[in-house]
């Protein structure tokens, strides 16, 4: 009798053996994410003065502004922006008739860019003198276009003004504000 139990029992065995248990997974799948943070955002730098020196009524006095700078940290698919420029009458002691030199008579152009950086295509409003503009509204003064990720450009503009008959001495003063968006 103990045989046939014990063949019983390998039978048994024999048919949980060969059933077992069911085929398990040997293969898995994780989704992973990440996020890229932007180092920053859109921003311009100016020199904070300029002198662009002297001259007598019926003359032109230029000079150059210094280095602007537009670095773009947004991480953008689409880094495109404009800088522009404009200017407000130049003035001294009381901003009378003859103490104000009118912004009609302030003209401005970038130049080519002085340094870049990043892909895409960087846009001087006015390259050379020759198409040099009076800054009396809004002028475009670097662009950048294409490319992704971050970049930057510089520019040394130059500014010329004007300066009218009638014109009282002083020490005149004006703001040129550049922005970017």
């Amino acid at each position: 009798m103990r045989r046939k139990i014990l063949a019983g029992l390998a039978g048994v065995a024999a048919v949980v053996a060969l059933a077992g248990p069911a085929a398990a997974d040997t293969t898995g799948s994780t989704i992973v994410t990440l996020t890229v943070d932007a180092a920053g955002g859109l921003s311009i730098t100016v020199p904070a003065t300029a002198n662009i020196g002297h001259g007598v009524e019926g003359s032109t006095v230029t000079g150059q502004l210094g280095p602007v700078t537009v670095l773009d940290q947004r991480g953008s698919l689409t880094p495109n922006w404009t800088a522009s420029v404009v200017s407000t009458d130049f003035v001294t002691g009381g901003g009378s008739s003859g103490e104000t030199i009118p912004v009609i008579n302030v003209l401005y152009w970038s130049g080519p860019a002085t340094g870049t950086a990043g892909g895409g295509t960087f846009t001087p409003g006015q390259p050379t003198s020759a198409q040099q503009v009076i800054i009396n509204v809004p002028q475009t003064a670097m662009s950048h276009t294409g490319g992704t990720g971050n970049n930057f450009a510089s520019w040394n503009p130059t500014l010329s003004v004007v300066i009218p008959d009638g014109t009282v001495q002083g020490v005149y003063t004006g703001t040129v504000t550049h922005s970017v968006f």
